[in-house]
């Protein structure tokens, strides 16, 4: 199980890489994730920042 740290304006995820579903951009800069299982959560960072953090992580 990879762990993945994404930061967000409220607090920081550490987020199951392999239960990430989806990606929507969002207003302000930041990135909706659709988690398997959970609500979507909101953090800081495009699309294309949020998914080389995924992938690197």
């Amino acid at each position: 199980m990879k762990f993945v740290l994404l930061k967000s304006h409220g607090g920081d995820y550490l987020v199951i890489a392999q239960n990430v579903a989806w990606l929507r951009a969002h207003e302000n800069g930041q990135t909706k994730i659709g988690i398997i299982g959970s609500e979507p959560i909101q953090v800081a960072g495009t699309i294309e920042e949020v998914a080389a953090a995924i992938l690197a992580g």
